[in-house]
């Protein structure tokens, strides 16, 4: 298929434009005619990803009702593509309604519903992609949907709760900081002409002041510049030296107060995965093979490979986990319990469970501490401003009586 860039007009007469993979011309124009696209001119594109005016990003809620919709009409009975198409009647998303029309183009091309979603590498990940695979093999795909649903709204609730516990120290953070610059740039100036005009000398707190707003204003470019030269130093580092990147993930699980937070969430997000990947079918070297890539961090993956070469040499699960040390002891008995009973799986749900619950505890926790112990350190540091600035001013004041 070719990559075309067109533009075309909806029904209300409002414009777009965008790209889109299609066989040819008159494949474009039934492609677009399904979204409710009349196409105007069109012209090849170069290979990228596909993308659409206004369209953006497919987000983790677009996937929420995807799997939503598709569970409950494929439970009731109803076939894939008619499913399918009403999804693409209703979503409002230009991107996704692109990419289910797509979907259905290759369903209706031979494909199975995973073969057309591995097609989306970007919107799909290998995990959606092969819990599908192993919904449709074991006839289990309305199960298998309303398991990514609720995994899905898991990770968007983590991630809603993970925005919040940053929300009030940034707020407080940059609101110190523009009081700060406002009594620098604005404040200061008029204390030195008043010193100047009573030719009184300028204290010892004024003159530091006066010299942060000179540095500051000879070298403002450095604010943005020193941070983007340390990110790019770091990613040239991790490019010639790959080995970096294991000492740098391990310094992020090694953070005061965060490192244990991020450790249990990437625990938690292999954990509810993995549970997703065992109850569908998947054997669990695959699943542990799968998971590797999702973990986003180079010790805990290097953790994972060494447990699959235990269990694959003959270890049981549990004992595999045990040895790399990755899970806490209550977790690695839980899944001894699993194996030596035959249920695994409830097993892995019930870790699923530990973390969830676990996460949203230290991030609560995390939360009711960072914001008293934020605010005692801003107000000290505005106090210490206050004092700089206003201090010399009472003195002159006390002076001239």
């Amino acid at each position: 298929m070719a990559l075309y860039a067109y533009r075309a007009v909806n029904a209300a007469g409002k414009a777009s434009s965008g790209e889109i993979e299609a066989a040819n011309p008159g494949d474009l124009e039934l492609r677009l005619s399904r979204i409710g696209l009349d196409l105007i001119n069109y012209d090849l594109a170069s290979r990228g990803n596909i993308r659409v005016s206004g369209g953006g990003e497919v987000k983790r809620r677009e996937l929420i009702t995807f799997c939503f919709h598709l569970e409950q009409l494929t439970r009731a009975g109803v076939p894939l593509l008619e499913g399918l198409a009403d999804l693409r009647d209703s979503v409002d998303h230009p991107r996704f309604k692109e990419v289910v029309a797509d979907l259905i183009d290759g369903i209706e091309g031979g494909l199975q519903l995973s073969q057309a979603l591995a097609n989306h590498p970007r919107v799909f990940d290998v995990i959606f992609v092969n819990l599908i695979k192993a919904g449709e093999s074991t006839g289990r795909l309305p199960d298998v949907l309303k398991d990514l649903m609720e995994g899905l709204k898991w990770q968007d609730e983590l991630a809603s709760q993970s925005k919040k516990a940053v929300m009030y120290p940034s707020f407080v953070l940059v609101l110190v900081m523009g009081v700060a610059a406002g009594m620098i740039f604005f404040l200061v100036p008029q204390m030195v002409e008043l010193f100047a005009a009573l030719q009184v000398p300028v204290p010892l707190p004024v003159r530091v002041m006066l010299g942060i707003r000179s540095f500051l204003k000879s070298f403002w470019y450095l604010i943005p510049l020193v941070p983007l030269g340390i990110w790019g130093g770091v990613k040239l580092h991790l490019r010639t030296h790959p080995e970096f990147a294991v000492t740098l993930d391990g310094w992020k699980l090694k953070l005061p107060g965060i490192g244990p937070i991020l450790h249990k969430i990437i625990l938690a997000r292999f954990a509810n995965y993995f549970a997703l990947m065992f109850s569908a079918g998947i054997s669990v070297l695959d699943a542990l093979k799968i998971c590797q890539g999702i973990v986003n961090n180079k010790v805990i993956e290097r953790a994972l490979i060494r447990a699959q070469q235990q269990i694959s040499e003959g270890s049981g699960i549990a004992s595999g986990f045990d040895a790399v040390q990755m899970f806490p002891k209550l977790v690695v008995r839980m899944l001894k319990v699993g194996e030596s009973t035959g249920q695994l799986d409830q097993a892995l749900q019930n870790i699923c469970y530990f973390y969830n619950r676990d996460v949203k505890e230290s991030i609560e926790k995390l939360q009711v501490m960072i914001e008293p112990i934020l605010t005692v350190i801003l107000g000290t540091l505005m106090a210490l401003i206050m004092v700089s600035i206003l201090g010399p001013i009472f003195d002159l004041m006390t002076k001239i009586r």
